[in-house]
């Protein structure tokens, strides 16, 4: 089978050889557009690739000590059926696993120490049902626990914050005060710190006191637990089994699924992923067209050439061809380059990140501002795709102009002075 001639000169006139300065500058021009397009293909793919990496571990650690779907009753008070909802919960077949719990929040004292906390009553018995930390801690801190010993498990930075390790003690302060003839005196419980956790999640290791559930409802004067917690076999059906619990239901209760407990983060990251989609795509839109002039310029020292080519039985429709190729080359050639370069950096950012922090001195990452201290990446198909098409498609359209003007080049016009 002949190959057409239009991809022999296409390919021919895309590495314009350096027989004169002119034609030495063209070439140079192409090669910028090339480095272009692959530098603006690899740096949207590196960037989508952390981002995505960074919410999937985010949620992934999150997800590790909140659970996928709560349900509570309104205003802090106990659940009036705790049997009852957890036997309607696990009913729907979604749901693999449950666990009652108490949530409120206090101060956690010691010393002149003070900070404001979460407070999880739960059931170490049933914990690990609903939450990947409580399975670690299954059989170390959360063994720990016995209902009337008054005990805690503290994150690790709220441990580091308070100057606190196992056995000793802390003073954890109720939100609701007991009223005394000397008026409203803070409730207060001396408790007995018996483990920490490190969930890898800063704002739950620095904020997350866990108790047993009995000691919890003692403390803040509760007739059983506030909620129940569900883990499900798909995450991400999360928000449709929180409907159909809505339904399901008895009595009145408040559902909460773990897209809405973090709604504005996960909002600004998707926000901020389509922002620098847009302005990274940008960049290759400007690498894509210059691609403009580089065949403009080839246009110009090709007249010649078109001349004898038109003369030659050449149609307008192979002139503009040939430079088509042309064009098409550089961002297929481009676009491949990028895709390499930035599938490498992807798939090894753990490596080169870390290398980048021992040269410079540096951390990139701080753990306390970050959530999480190591560059995460995760190439997605989804954004790979989309993102070689529109590479692609604009260094295509890039080459309409100049190779309709190609294609107009006048062969007696052309010939005169040559």
């Amino acid at each position: 089978m002949q190959t057409p001639y239009e991809l022999i000169l296409g390919w021919r006139y895309t590495r314009a050889g350096r027989s004169t300065r002119r034609n030495g500058f063209i070439s140079f021009i192409s090669g910028v557009s090339m480095l272009g397009i692959a530098l603006g293909v690899a740096a949207l793919i590196i960037v989508l690739s952390v981002m995505n990496g960074f919410q999937k571990e985010v949620r992934d650690r999150m997800l590790g000590v909140v659970s996928h779907i709560e349900i509570f009753a309104p205003n802090g008070a106990a659940l009036t059926d705790v049997a009852l909802t957890l036997r309607e919960a696990r009913a729907n077949p979604q749901v693999v696993g449950a666990a009652p719990f108490i949530g409120t929040q206090a101060l956690l004292a010691r010393g002149e120490d003070m900070k404001g906390v979460i407070v999880r009553g739960i059931d170490p018995a049933h914990e690990h049902e609903v939450t990947d930390l409580a399975v670690n801690l299954r059989n170390t801190a959360l063994a720990r626990l016995i209902p009337g010993e008054f005990g805690v498990v503290l994150g690790r930075d709220l441990a580091l914050m308070l100057g606190v390790r196992e056995g000793d003690k802390v003073t954890l302060v109720a939100p609701s005060g007991q009223v005394t003839p000397a008026g409203v005196v803070p409730r207060l419980k001396q408790m007995t710190v018996v483990g920490t956790f490190d969930s890898g999640h800063y704002e739950y290791d620095s904020a997350l006191v866990m108790l047993h559930l009995d000691d919890a409802a003692r403390i803040f004067r509760l007739e059983g637990p506030t909620g129940v917690r569900l883990k499900l076999r798909d995450l991400h059906q999360a928000r449709d089994v929180a409907t159909q619990l809505a339904a399901s239901l008895s009595g009145e209760l408040l559902i909460r699924d773990w897209t809405r407990q973090n709604r504005n983060w996960f909002a600004a990251v998707q926000l901020e992923k389509r922002m620098m989609f847009i302005i990274l795509t940008l960049i290759v839109a400007v690498a894509a067209f210059n691609l403009v002039s580089t065949l403009v310029m080839t246009v110009t020292d090709k007249r010649a050439d078109i001349a004898i080519l038109r003369t030659l039985g050449a149609s307008p429709k192979s002139i503009m061809g040939i430079f088509v190729v042309q064009g098409a080359m550089v961002g297929v050639i481009g676009t491949l380059a990028g895709l390499l370069l930035g599938l490498g950096v992807a798939f090894n950012i753990d490596r080169i990140v870390p290398a980048l922090e021992r040269l410079f001195h540096a951390s990139f990452l701080p753990r306390d501002i970050y959530l999480i201290s190591a560059m995460p990446s995760e190439p997605l198909a989804s954004d790979i795709v989309p993102i070689a098409l529109i590479s692609l498609v604009l260094a295509f359209v890039a080459t309409i102009y100049p190779s309709w003007r190609a294609s107009r080049v006048n062969p007696a016009e052309a010939l005169r002075y040559e």
